[in-house]
Protein backbone atom coordinates (compact mmCIF):
# COMPACT_ATOMS: atom_id res chain seq x y z
CA UNK A 1 0.00 0.00 0.00
CA UNK A 2 0.98 3.62 -0.67
CA UNK A 3 0.66 6.18 1.84
CA UNK A 4 1.31 9.67 1.52
CA UNK A 5 1.78 12.84 4.42
CA UNK A 6 1.55 16.31 3.40
CA UNK A 7 3.06 18.68 5.96
CA UNK A 8 5.03 22.27 5.39
CA UNK A 9 8.20 20.75 6.97
CA UNK A 10 10.03 17.95 8.92
CA UNK A 11 13.13 20.33 10.06
CA UNK A 12 11.22 21.65 13.23
CA UNK A 13 11.51 19.55 16.99
CA UNK A 14 7.77 20.19 17.57
CA UNK A 15 5.69 17.22 18.45
CA UNK A 16 3.48 16.94 15.29
CA UNK A 17 7.07 16.26 13.37
CA UNK A 18 7.96 13.64 15.60
CA UNK A 19 4.61 11.80 15.50
CA UNK A 20 4.75 11.91 12.03
CA UNK A 21 8.14 10.58 12.00
CA UNK A 22 7.58 7.50 13.84
CA UNK A 23 4.56 6.78 12.00
CA UNK A 24 6.39 7.29 8.94
CA UNK A 25 9.18 4.78 10.32
CA UNK A 26 6.82 2.03 11.60
CA UNK A 27 4.79 1.54 8.47
CA UNK A 28 7.77 1.66 6.26
CA UNK A 29 9.12 -1.11 8.59
CA UNK A 30 5.81 -2.85 8.08
CA UNK A 31 6.18 -3.03 4.15
CA UNK A 32 4.28 -0.03 3.17
CA UNK A 33 5.51 2.39 0.36
CA UNK A 34 5.92 6.01 2.75
CA UNK A 35 6.52 9.47 1.11
CA UNK A 36 6.10 12.78 2.59
CA UNK A 37 5.71 15.89 0.82
CA UNK A 38 6.79 19.40 1.92
CA UNK A 39 6.52 22.67 1.18
CA UNK A 40 9.24 24.93 3.31
CA UNK A 41 11.57 22.46 3.70
CA UNK A 42 14.76 24.06 2.07
CA UNK A 43 16.74 21.52 1.43
CA UNK A 44 16.99 21.50 5.50
CA UNK A 45 17.54 17.52 7.22
CA UNK A 46 15.04 16.37 9.26
CA UNK A 47 14.88 16.73 12.98
CA UNK A 48 13.95 13.33 13.94
CA UNK A 49 15.90 10.28 11.90
CA UNK A 50 13.89 9.22 8.98
CA UNK A 51 13.94 5.96 7.73
CA UNK A 52 16.12 5.49 4.30
CA UNK A 53 13.00 3.52 2.72
CA UNK A 54 10.83 6.90 3.19
CA UNK A 55 10.64 8.88 0.45
CA UNK A 56 11.04 12.80 0.31
CA UNK A 57 9.72 15.81 -1.77
CA UNK A 58 9.69 19.21 -1.00
CA UNK A 59 7.22 21.82 -3.56
CA UNK A 60 9.75 24.55 -2.82
CA UNK A 61 6.94 27.09 -1.83
CA UNK A 62 8.22 28.42 1.51
CA UNK A 63 4.76 29.84 2.76
CA UNK A 64 6.81 30.64 5.94
CA UNK A 65 8.59 33.43 4.44
CA UNK A 66 5.45 35.50 4.19
CA UNK A 67 4.79 35.30 8.14
CA UNK A 68 5.61 38.76 8.73
CA UNK A 69 4.29 40.51 6.44
CA UNK A 70 1.28 42.60 6.49
CA UNK A 71 -2.11 40.61 5.83
CA UNK A 72 -2.65 42.69 2.77
CA UNK A 73 0.25 41.05 1.11
CA UNK A 74 0.21 37.93 2.97
CA UNK A 75 -3.52 36.90 1.62
CA UNK A 76 -1.99 38.27 -1.88
CA UNK A 77 1.17 36.02 -1.48
CA UNK A 78 -1.07 33.04 -0.47
CA UNK A 79 -3.68 33.01 -2.73
CA UNK A 80 -0.40 33.01 -5.33
CA UNK A 81 1.27 30.20 -4.08
CA UNK A 82 -2.12 27.93 -3.52
CA UNK A 83 -2.43 27.87 -7.07
CA UNK A 84 1.31 26.84 -7.58
CA UNK A 85 0.92 24.30 -4.60
CA UNK A 86 -2.40 22.52 -6.30
CA UNK A 87 -0.71 22.33 -9.60
CA UNK A 88 2.74 21.15 -7.98
CA UNK A 89 0.77 18.71 -5.89
CA UNK A 90 -1.62 17.36 -8.33
CA UNK A 91 1.20 16.40 -10.96
CA UNK A 92 3.38 14.61 -8.20
CA UNK A 93 0.16 12.87 -6.73
CA UNK A 94 -0.34 11.79 -10.08
CA UNK A 95 3.21 10.15 -10.66
CA UNK A 96 3.34 9.01 -7.24
CA UNK A 97 -0.07 6.49 -7.40
CA UNK A 98 -0.67 6.52 -3.61
CA UNK A 99 -3.73 4.17 -2.67
CA UNK A 100 -3.97 6.94 0.71
CA UNK A 101 -2.75 10.84 1.02
CA UNK A 102 -2.90 12.58 4.19
CA UNK A 103 -2.99 16.58 5.20
CA UNK A 104 -1.74 17.22 8.23
CA UNK A 105 -3.82 20.26 8.16
CA UNK A 106 -1.74 22.21 6.28
CA UNK A 107 -1.64 24.50 3.64
CA UNK A 108 -3.01 21.86 1.22
CA UNK A 109 -5.84 21.08 3.50
CA UNK A 110 -8.64 23.29 1.69
CA UNK A 111 -7.68 21.74 -1.66
CA UNK A 112 -6.30 18.28 -1.54
CA UNK A 113 -9.78 16.30 -1.38
CA UNK A 114 -10.54 17.69 -5.14
CA UNK A 115 -7.38 16.61 -6.48
CA UNK A 116 -8.36 13.71 -9.06
CA UNK A 117 -5.61 11.35 -8.80
CA UNK A 118 -7.16 8.25 -7.44
CA UNK A 119 -6.44 8.43 -3.84
CA UNK A 120 -8.53 8.34 -0.64
CA UNK A 121 -7.98 11.81 0.94
CA UNK A 122 -7.68 11.44 5.22
CA UNK A 123 -7.41 14.92 7.43
CA UNK A 124 -5.42 15.01 10.20
CA UNK A 125 -5.20 17.57 12.54
CA UNK A 126 -3.65 17.85 15.57
CA UNK A 127 -4.89 20.71 17.52
CA UNK A 128 -8.73 21.13 18.86
CA UNK A 129 -11.29 22.89 16.90
CA UNK A 130 -11.13 26.00 18.52
CA UNK A 131 -7.06 26.14 17.66
CA UNK A 132 -7.63 29.44 15.72
CA UNK A 133 -9.66 31.09 18.55
CA UNK A 134 -7.18 30.76 21.19
CA UNK A 135 -4.31 32.79 19.48
CA UNK A 136 -5.13 35.20 21.54
CA UNK A 137 -5.39 37.74 18.70
CA UNK A 138 -7.21 40.58 18.37
CA UNK A 139 -8.74 43.29 15.86
CA UNK A 140 -8.24 42.43 12.63
CA UNK A 141 -6.53 38.93 13.05
CA UNK A 142 -8.92 38.06 15.36
CA UNK A 143 -12.01 38.22 12.71
CA UNK A 144 -9.55 36.47 10.34
CA UNK A 145 -9.52 33.66 12.48
CA UNK A 146 -13.15 33.38 13.54
CA UNK A 147 -13.43 32.71 9.49
CA UNK A 148 -10.61 30.14 9.27
CA UNK A 149 -11.99 28.45 12.10
CA UNK A 150 -15.65 28.48 10.34
CA UNK A 151 -14.21 26.90 7.40
CA UNK A 152 -12.19 24.30 9.11
CA UNK A 153 -15.42 22.46 9.68
CA UNK A 154 -16.85 22.67 6.12
CA UNK A 155 -13.21 21.67 5.44
CA UNK A 156 -12.96 18.41 7.67
CA UNK A 157 -16.77 17.39 5.99
CA UNK A 158 -14.96 16.66 2.77
CA UNK A 159 -12.52 14.33 3.23
CA UNK A 160 -13.13 10.07 3.38
CA UNK A 161 -11.94 10.59 7.12
CA UNK A 162 -11.22 13.05 9.25
CA UNK A 163 -8.64 12.11 12.35
CA UNK A 164 -9.03 13.94 15.30
CA UNK A 165 -6.87 12.70 18.40
CA UNK A 166 -9.36 13.16 21.88
CA UNK A 167 -12.83 12.66 22.31
CA UNK A 168 -13.17 15.78 23.56
CA UNK A 169 -12.75 17.05 20.25
CA UNK A 170 -14.46 14.79 18.80
CA UNK A 171 -17.59 16.43 20.59
CA UNK A 172 -16.12 19.86 19.20
CA UNK A 173 -16.48 19.09 15.64
CA UNK A 174 -20.47 18.01 16.04
CA UNK A 175 -21.60 15.22 14.35
CA UNK A 176 -19.43 14.42 11.41
CA UNK A 177 -19.91 10.84 9.73
CA UNK A 178 -16.45 10.22 8.51
CA UNK A 179 -14.47 11.19 12.24
CA UNK A 180 -12.19 9.27 13.86
CA UNK A 181 -10.33 9.12 17.23
CA UNK A 182 -6.60 7.88 16.72
CA UNK A 183 -4.54 9.34 19.25
CA UNK A 184 -0.76 9.50 19.49
CA UNK A 185 1.33 6.95 20.36
CA UNK A 186 4.60 6.76 22.87
CA UNK A 187 6.99 8.53 21.18
CA UNK A 188 9.60 5.97 22.39
CA UNK A 189 10.11 2.72 24.88
CA UNK A 190 12.35 3.89 28.04
CA UNK A 191 15.44 2.31 28.59
CA UNK A 192 14.59 3.50 31.98
CA UNK A 193 12.04 4.71 34.68
CA UNK A 194 12.77 8.26 36.63
CA UNK A 195 13.71 7.39 39.99
CA UNK A 196 11.58 10.86 41.43
CA UNK A 197 14.46 11.69 43.48
CA UNK A 198 16.11 14.94 41.83
CA UNK A 199 14.60 17.97 43.03
CA UNK A 200 13.95 18.90 39.45
CA UNK A 201 10.53 20.01 37.34
CA UNK A 202 10.74 19.56 33.20
CA UNK A 203 8.63 21.54 30.90
CA UNK A 204 8.91 20.50 27.02
CA UNK A 205 7.47 22.64 24.30
CA UNK A 206 8.36 25.46 22.31
CA UNK A 207 8.47 29.06 23.10
CA UNK A 208 4.98 30.41 21.29
CA UNK A 209 1.85 31.68 22.43
CA UNK A 210 0.00 28.54 22.72
CA UNK A 211 2.50 26.58 25.22
CA UNK A 212 2.11 29.40 27.72
CA UNK A 213 5.30 28.82 29.54
CA UNK A 214 4.56 32.19 30.79
CA UNK A 215 2.18 31.27 33.35
CA UNK A 216 4.37 28.15 34.11
CA UNK A 217 7.36 30.68 35.08
CA UNK A 218 4.89 33.17 37.09
CA UNK A 219 3.24 29.87 39.13
CA UNK A 220 7.29 29.28 39.83
CA UNK A 221 7.48 32.30 41.85
CA UNK A 222 4.95 30.88 44.63
CA UNK A 223 6.86 27.58 44.51
CA UNK A 224 10.22 29.47 44.79
CA UNK A 225 9.00 31.06 48.29
CA UNK A 226 8.30 27.24 49.45
CA UNK A 227 11.02 25.44 48.00
CA UNK A 228 14.11 27.27 46.65
CA UNK A 229 15.85 24.01 46.13
CA UNK A 230 14.11 22.48 43.65
CA UNK A 231 14.28 23.48 39.90
CA UNK A 232 12.60 24.01 36.71
CA UNK A 233 14.47 22.98 32.68
CA UNK A 234 11.81 24.47 29.97
CA UNK A 235 13.08 22.37 27.04
CA UNK A 236 12.87 24.11 23.53
CA UNK A 237 13.16 27.39 21.36
CA UNK A 238 10.60 29.69 19.65
CA UNK A 239 10.20 33.61 18.99
CA UNK A 240 8.99 34.02 22.73
CA UNK A 241 12.57 33.34 23.78
CA UNK A 242 13.67 36.72 25.12
CA UNK A 243 10.75 37.46 26.47
CA UNK A 244 10.85 34.53 28.39
CA UNK A 245 13.68 35.35 30.13
CA UNK A 246 13.05 38.38 30.79
CA UNK A 247 10.38 37.66 32.86
CA UNK A 248 12.97 35.06 34.32
CA UNK A 249 15.27 37.82 34.81
CA UNK A 250 12.40 40.36 36.56
CA UNK A 251 11.13 37.64 38.90
CA UNK A 252 14.80 37.05 40.20
CA UNK A 253 14.57 33.43 39.12
CA UNK A 254 17.32 33.07 37.24
CA UNK A 255 19.34 30.79 39.59
CA UNK A 256 15.88 28.37 39.32
CA UNK A 257 14.15 28.60 35.99
CA UNK A 258 16.39 27.87 32.85
CA UNK A 259 15.30 27.81 29.24
CA UNK A 260 17.26 25.16 27.67
CA UNK A 261 17.73 24.22 23.97
CA UNK A 262 15.79 21.09 22.33
CA UNK A 263 17.94 17.56 22.36
CA UNK A 264 17.08 14.65 20.32
CA UNK A 265 17.48 12.64 23.65
CA UNK A 266 15.06 13.74 25.77
CA UNK A 267 13.98 10.75 27.01
CA UNK A 268 17.55 11.34 29.18
CA UNK A 269 15.94 14.91 30.49
CA UNK A 270 12.95 13.17 31.22
CA UNK A 271 14.35 10.36 33.32
CA UNK A 272 16.81 12.64 35.17
CA UNK A 273 13.48 14.99 36.56
CA UNK A 274 10.33 14.12 39.33
CA UNK A 275 7.75 16.13 38.19
CA UNK A 276 6.46 17.11 34.33
CA UNK A 277 4.26 20.52 34.04
CA UNK A 278 2.52 22.14 31.27
CA UNK A 279 0.60 25.06 31.06
CA UNK A 280 -0.51 25.21 27.33
CA UNK A 281 -3.49 27.38 26.20
CA UNK A 282 -4.69 24.79 23.63
CA UNK A 283 -3.05 21.77 22.69
CA UNK A 284 -4.48 18.41 20.50
CA UNK A 285 -2.42 15.53 22.16
CA UNK A 286 0.52 16.79 24.44
CA UNK A 287 3.23 15.00 23.74
CA UNK A 288 5.24 16.50 26.52
CA UNK A 289 2.79 14.39 28.90
CA UNK A 290 2.75 11.24 26.89
CA UNK A 291 6.18 11.54 26.97
CA UNK A 292 6.61 12.43 30.73
CA UNK A 293 3.82 9.51 31.49
CA UNK A 294 6.03 6.74 30.03
CA UNK A 295 8.68 7.40 31.74
CA UNK A 296 7.41 7.55 35.13
CA UNK A 297 6.70 10.78 35.96
CA UNK A 298 3.59 12.53 38.19
CA UNK A 299 1.85 15.08 35.68
CA UNK A 300 0.75 18.68 36.78
CA UNK A 301 -0.73 20.33 34.17
CA UNK A 302 -3.34 22.74 33.14
CA UNK A 303 -7.14 21.67 31.95
CA UNK A 304 -6.75 23.59 28.43
CA UNK A 305 -8.50 22.14 25.05
CA UNK A 306 -7.82 19.24 24.22
CA UNK A 307 -5.91 16.22 25.19
CA UNK A 308 -4.62 16.75 29.28
CA UNK A 309 -8.55 14.81 30.38
CA UNK A 310 -8.00 12.36 28.24
CA UNK A 311 -4.55 11.34 30.09
CA UNK A 312 -4.45 12.76 34.03
CA UNK A 313 -6.62 10.97 35.62
CA UNK A 314 -7.11 13.20 38.66
CA UNK A 315 -4.87 12.35 41.35
CA UNK A 316 -3.72 9.20 40.20
CA UNK A 317 -1.33 9.70 37.84
CA UNK A 318 -1.35 14.07 38.40
CA UNK A 319 -3.37 16.60 38.61
CA UNK A 320 -5.55 18.98 36.35
CA UNK A 321 -6.16 22.64 37.28
CA UNK A 322 -8.43 25.45 35.79
CA UNK A 323 -6.27 27.29 33.18
CA UNK A 324 -4.78 30.62 34.73
CA UNK A 325 -4.80 29.37 38.40
CA UNK A 326 -1.18 29.75 38.58
CA UNK A 327 -1.40 29.45 42.37
CA UNK A 328 -3.30 26.28 42.22
CA UNK A 329 -0.40 24.68 39.84
CA UNK A 330 2.07 26.11 42.20
CA UNK A 331 0.58 24.31 45.01
CA UNK A 332 0.43 20.86 43.48
CA UNK A 333 3.74 21.59 42.28
CA UNK A 334 4.69 21.45 46.19
CA UNK A 335 2.56 19.29 47.37
CA UNK A 336 4.44 16.66 44.81
CA UNK A 337 7.67 18.06 46.15
CA UNK A 338 6.83 17.34 49.74
CA UNK A 339 5.68 13.93 49.71
CA UNK A 340 8.10 11.65 47.83
CA UNK A 341 5.60 9.01 48.63
CA UNK A 342 2.88 10.23 46.45
CA UNK A 343 5.48 11.17 43.63
CA UNK A 344 6.15 7.52 43.23
CA UNK A 345 2.85 6.20 43.74
CA UNK A 346 2.13 8.37 40.86
CA UNK A 347 5.29 7.56 39.02
CA UNK A 348 4.09 3.91 39.05
CA UNK A 349 0.61 4.54 37.58
CA UNK A 350 1.88 6.83 34.80
CA UNK A 351 3.97 4.20 33.84
CA UNK A 352 0.57 1.83 34.18
CA UNK A 353 -1.47 3.73 31.76
CA UNK A 354 1.02 4.69 29.19
CA UNK A 355 0.63 1.22 27.83
CA UNK A 356 -2.47 2.09 26.35
CA UNK A 357 -0.67 4.65 24.09
CA UNK A 358 1.83 1.83 23.23
CA UNK A 359 3.12 1.88 19.16
CA UNK A 360 1.38 -1.57 18.90
CA UNK A 361 -2.28 -0.22 20.02
CA UNK A 362 -2.06 3.07 18.12
CA UNK A 363 -0.65 1.73 14.88
CA UNK A 364 -3.45 -1.01 14.96
CA UNK A 365 -5.82 2.03 14.86
CA UNK A 366 -4.18 3.39 11.74
CA UNK A 367 -3.46 0.02 9.85
CA UNK A 368 -8.07 -0.77 10.87
CA UNK A 369 -8.14 2.31 8.96
CA UNK A 370 -6.51 2.31 6.25
CA UNK A 371 -7.77 -1.11 4.98
CA UNK A 372 -11.26 0.35 5.28
CA UNK A 373 -10.75 3.11 3.58
CA UNK A 374 -9.44 1.01 0.35
CA UNK A 375 -12.29 -1.52 1.24
CA UNK A 376 -14.63 0.98 0.27
CA UNK A 377 -12.63 1.87 -3.01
Amino acid sequence: MKIVYCIVGTFNSGGMERVLTNKANYLAKMGYDISIITTDQKERKPYFDLDKRVSQYDLELNYTDEINVSLFRKILVFKRKQKNHRGKLSALLLRLKADIVISMFDHDATFLHTLKDGSKKVLEIHFSRYKRLQYGRKGIWKLVNMFRSWTDLNTAKKYHSFVVLTHEDKGYWGDLPNITVIPNANSFIPQKHADLIAKKVIAVGRYDYQKGFDELIQAWKHVYRVHPDWSLSIFGHGPLAETLQSLIQDLELQDVVRLCTPVKNIEKEYVSSSILAMTSRYEGLPMALLEGQVCGLPLVSYACKCGPKDIIHEGENGFLLAERDQEGLAGKLVLLMHNATLRKQMGRTSRALSLNYTEEIIMKQWFDLFKQLIKNN
